[in-house]
């Protein structure tokens, strides 16, 4: 009997859905197909001691402000004219991890502050930066601190169903949260565009700018208004350490609480020396979905007293002086896919497996 041979066409279109089917059975958050490659959890309820009789507290941390605003300006007619631009602040952290393949999904955690015109931000600017040193190497409150530099990739992602390349994100509440603040807390997934993914090198620093992105009436004053949403950014639950850090870079994750405060009664992990805040202006006139962004940093953040954890007091492991010495961390995560090779070593066992079967 003739023995029949895959025909050309058929053993491209093979490696096509075998490609495709690759590409969305790999993972987490899209099912089957996305790596964790950096991880730094949301604080909700923490539980930490409070007291020298063993009292526990649970925390559930605060939002910083990440918020710009549309711009507009007076048109023929005297009436305001939106620009394209978006100014306000912004809220950035670094990161470096043991990856050289892409992010393409990014998962981070926020509020809405004062809970006030919640679920009303339909887009965020993502941004990747390359890192400026922190100068005398000090993680540990010194008078230098590292911050973002020069933007690597910006993009816009707007709300809508994820799927692989798509440019959304999706926002769902996942927690009531908790006193002093009582902040709802949600969690946002987002795919990046696709072609516009963000190559890194590995263990090297790069620094995440997340902004809402919000369109305003001309007339209202955006910080003022309870109206106009304030998203904030949530902060990372410190007790918690983060495996997939880049051990190469110094001082990388480390516990903070030897240096700072050793009496502190839990455990303070920490990347690198700070999360920052600043200035920012975007502006999507040229193009809605890469745009452009100016920044000026301002300082680096700290943790607060009675709100992220204890301050001042005493506890079983001692006197302490309060979770506000520590500089600060934001909650997010990044993904990456499959290394290159890996997917070919599959489609070409697959394209094997289905020409054995058609002899």
């Amino acid at each position: 009997m003739k023995k029949k041979m895959m025909s050309a066409s058929t053993l491209v279109a093979v490696l096509a859905i075998t490609v495709i089917w690759t590409a969305n059975t790999w993972a987490d958050p899209l099912p089957g197909r996305d790596i964790l490659k950096f991880s730094q959890l949301p604080m909700d309820g923490t539980p930490i001691v409070t007291g020298t009789d063993g009292t526990v507290t649970p925390f559930f941390g605060h939002d910083e402000l990440s918020t710009a605003y549309s711009e507009f300006t007076s048109g023929p007619t005297g009436a305001p004219v939106a620009t394209g631009r978006y100014i306000g602040q912004f809220m950035a952290d670094d990161f470096a991890d043991n990856f050289n393949t892409p992010v393409v999904h990014v998962k981070w955690w926020g509020s809405y502050l004062n809970n006030e015109a919640r679920e009303a931000v339909d887009k965020f600017l993502i941004s990747f930066e390359t890192d400026i040193p922190d100068t005398d190497n000090d993680p540990h409150g010194g008078p230098d601190f590292s911050k973002p530099g020069i933007p690597l990739l910006n993009q816009i992602v707007t709300e809508g169903p994820l799927f692989p390349g798509s440019g959304t994100f999706t926002e769902k509440p996942i927690s009531p949260g908790g006193p002093p603040l009582g902040e709802e807390l949600y969690e946002y997934n987002a795919e990046l565009h696709l072609g516009k993914e963000f190559f890194q090198d590995n263990d090297t620093v790069y620094w995440l700018k997340i902004v809402a992105l919000v369109d305003i009436d001309p007339i209202v004053d955006p910080f003022q208004d309870q109206n106009v949403p304030k998203w904030g950014w949530h902060n990372r639950d410190y007790t918690i350490p983060n495996p997939l850090a880049s051990p190469l870079v110094v001082p990388g994750e480390h516990l903070d609480n030897p240096f700072v405060d050793p009496g502190y009664p839990a455990p303070v992990w920490h990347f690198q020396d700070d999360a920052v805040d600043g200035f920012v202006a975007v502006d999507l006139s040229n193009d809605p979905i890469m745009p452009e962004v100016i920044q000026d940093v301002g300082s680096p953040q700290h943790y607060i007293d009675g709100v992220d954890g204890p301050g001042p007091g005493f506890s079983l492991s001692g006197p302490h002086d309060g979770i506000g010495r520590f500089s600060k961390d934001l909650a997010f995560e990044l993904f990456t896919i499959p290394e290159p090779s890996s997917l070919v070593l599959l489609t070409l066992g697959l394209v094997g497996l289905v020409t054995s079967r058609k002899r």
